[in-house]
């Protein structure tokens, strides 16, 4: 069966219905390249068209490029990739420049090469679908439209409307792709969709694309035009600020765009397939869609959710604590139009907590991007209560106050019995073993952890903590309610610190060691950014506050002294010690911290840090190195110890958790990619360099001697 079908009417107008086989989606593979040059073969072989239509037998109409081809093009297949692209492109390019009418019916999403395939078409006419988007993502995986989209969208667009588009991979609505003039028609039915083709192809029995047309100039002029030159001369210095050199797809489809808007467009064409090319044969387009694409729909999927349990779907959820953390988890929650009880210790409290999903609504209504109707229905789902009554008939309920072991308990034991009998009641910790906490609980089975992270309604993961004695049902369950909130759900096992707060601690453990080395704080936290980190260490642990950090230290101390183990103080300890106790600085929270932050004015770094400075030659890139393979090192200890019990959790974990440079496809990934004899060197180096956290697992050691890589 071939993936387009070729059906000529008796107006002699040709409907080309995309239809890949053995996919539930159409994409750019071999199928559909083999397809296309067989279409391109009939085309010209007929003299007798008057016009085509582009359609879809799937629910969308192209979903794009075929990642699991992409993935695999390497280096030394550049030439070959280069010229099938290149083919591609003209014969795509040939039924652009036939001479007749060429629609696209567009009946759901196009994104990616099948958003390029509906700008090929002279006309654009979409289904009226609240769900289907069109763009051209490419940069979130790493890569850049190589089917001609850059070409056209800017052609179309011109260069300043075009490139935020494509440096950032919006993805528009049908009504935002018409204010746009990208789609120019819209239809209510498929049969009103395919009808108002037919007629816009009677309509012009003669067509082209707009830019092909004689004298056609590009909106807004070329990159020589003044205003243009104007915005292209810091456009490549506003870019290396953003990604700090990270990625090289936002430079290449700049430079592409850039390139291709003072050439014909065929040769406009060539230059976007040679960048297309570099990106799609190196390493680091390899690293996001590893992650981006496969990992996430692994976990979407359910790979670490238990199997055989019937999905479940929560209905009713406390939320015990309306701090910042179980204010974020109720707004959230509400949202996805789940019930919420917000309880805490007084009714204001508890209103408190609720304002802050009021604070973030107003503020969506004002934006235009809901009605008060819908705010108002959000709230209305939004119970505020002192009272435990109200939890009567819960079937999850979150407790979400601060860490301290025997507060969890007392507030565990005195919620329980208003939990359905086979309720989910969970702990939202981010350091405390469950196995601990659940020991209040009447049911460690149906007792696991929920790690959110701050702030709740921005941050896409949540951490899964199975307890030693957490049943499959109760993970299931769990599983079930995080991709219910639309969150991004992990699974650890039960360890202190677990996965996310143990390695995220290394990090910034790791500015702060260099601080007390004497490295300047501002090169500290370059070097964080420049490695791919959002943000820097000394700026984050800021943001957690230096207080909070001493308190967990301590309580692990105590947790450990107990097991007769213990935790040795370390420089980083020492600095936090003198900041909070001899220069009184806890944080962003207080107002003061490793930064200042004055009013109405930004945050600078504190001058009192030059206490610490002192004459050091480190290089920018063993910094760099530090932070990276502190972190990887130990993600990968927290796999070799069963805390973590998959790579793509790991990876996945590592990115929307703790920041880990998205570039390199998580922690894992970075020591696979790196080279893993490679990263044993390095780690070996810095371990006689900085000592025992840099030393290598011996998985990695394990892996080397098989010849594998971490899967």
């Amino acid at each position: 069966m071939s993936a387009i079908q070729y059906q000529k009417n008796t107006d002699n107008i040709v409907l080309l219905t995309l239809d890949s086989p053995n996919q539930s989606a159409n994409t750019m593979n071999a199928d559909f390249r083999v397809a296309l040059e067989d279409v391109v073969s009939k085309l010209q072989a007929d003299a007798e068209i008057s016009g085509i239509i582009f359609c879809s037998a799937k629910p969308t109409f192209f979903a794009g490029g075929d990642l699991n081809e992409i993935i695999q093009a390497e280096a030394e297949q550049a030439t070959a990739f280069f010229h099938m692209i290149e083919q591609m492109k003209a014969q795509l390019r040939y039924i652009e420049t036939r001479g007749i009418p060429v629609v696209a019916a567009l009946n759901g999403t196009a994104l990616g090469g099948g958003w390029e395939l509906a700008l090929c078409c002279h006309q654009r006419i979409a289904l009226n679908n609240p769900k289907a988007q069109f763009g051209l993502p490419e940069v979130t995986l790493g890569l850049l439209p190589g089917g001609g989209g850059i070409v056209r969208m800017v052609r179309l667009l011109g260069l300043q409307s075009a490139l935020p588009l494509l440096m950032e991979g919006k993805q528009l609505s049908v009504d935002q792709a018409l204010s746009l003039g990208l789609i120019h028609d819209s239809a209510n039915t498929e049969t009103e969709l395919m009808d108002k083709a037919i007629a816009w192809i009677k309509a012009h029995p003669i067509s082209q694309q707009v830019f092909d047309g004689k004298g056609y100039k590009i909106p807004g002029g070329t990159p020589t035009s003044p205003a243009v030159a104007q915005m292209l001369a810091i456009a490549p210095a506003m870019l290396r600020d953003k990604t700090k050199g990270c990625y090289p797809a936002p430079e290449a489809i700049l430079a592409a765009a850039v390139e291709g808007a003072q050439v014909d467009i065929d040769t406009a064409l060539t230059i976007e397939s040679r960048y297309f090319t570099y990106l799609a044969t190196g390493q680091i387009s390899k690293n996001m869609i590893a992650t981006f694409w496969h990992g996430l729909n692994d976990i979407k999927a359910g790979a670490s959710r238990p199997q055989n349990i019937a999905k479940y779907k929560t209905t009713k959820v406390a939320v015990l604590g309306a701090g910042m953390m179980g204010a974020g988890i109720a707004y959230v929650t509400a949202s996805r139009g789940i019930q919420v009880i917000l309880k805490d210790v007084s009714l204001e409290t508890a209103e408190k907590g609720k304002a802050y999903s009021q604070k973030i609504l107003d503020k969506k209504v004002t934006q235009g991007r809901m009605t008060a109707e819908q705010r108002d229905q959000v709230l209305s789902l939004i119970t505020a209560t002192a009272t435990c009554e109200d939890l009567q008939g819960c079937d999850l309920m979150i407790e979400a106050v601060f860490e301290n072991p025997a507060l969890k308990a007392q507030v565990t034991q005195e919620v329980e019995p208003y939990l359905l009998h086979d309720g989910v009641m969970a702990s939202n910790t981010s350091t405390l073993p469950i196995g601990e906490l659940a020991q209040a609980s009447k049911n460690e089975a149906n007792f696991i952890g929920l790690h959110f992270f701050s702030p709740v309604d921005k941050m896409q993961l949540v951490e899964i903590i199975k307890g030693q004695n957490t049943s499959p049902e109760t993970l299931a369950k769990a599983f079930d309610f995080v991709q219910q909130i639309g969150k991004i759900p992990i699974v650890v096992n039960d360890s202190r610190g677990f996965f996310t707060s143990r390695v995220f601690g290394s990090f910034v453990q790791e500015g702060l060691r260099l601080l007390a080395e004497g490295v300047h704080p501002a090169r500290i936290e370059m070097a964080a950014l420049k490695a791919g980190m959002p943000v820097g260490p000394l700026a984050i642990q800021d943001e957690v506050s230096l207080t909070l950090s001493e308190h967990v230290a301590a309580e692990t101390r105590k947790a450990l002294r107990a097991e007769g183990k213990d935790l040795p103080h370390c420089a980083a300890d020492e600095v936090i010690d003198r900041m909070i106790h001899q220069f009184q600085r806890q944080g962003k929270a207080a107002g003061a911290g490793f930064y200042d932050y004055p009013e109405n004015a930004k945050k600078h770094l504190w001058a009192g840090l030059s206490h610490w400075n002192k004459d050091t030659d480190i290089s920018e890139q063993e910094m760099m190195d530090r932070f990276l393979f502190v972190q990887s090192l130990d993600t990968l200890r927290c796999l070799e110890e069963g805390v973590l019990t998959s790579v793509v959790d790991a990876n996945v974990g590592s990115i929307f958790g703790i920041g880990f440079a998205p570039w390199s496809g998580g922690a894992i990934q970075y020591l696979n990619q790196y080279g893993l004899e490679k990263a044993l060197i390095r780690a070996n180096s810095l371990e006689a360099k900085y000592g025992a956290r840099f030393k290598a697992p011996e998985l990695l050691k394990d892996k080397i001697r098989l010849g594998e890589l971490i899967t």
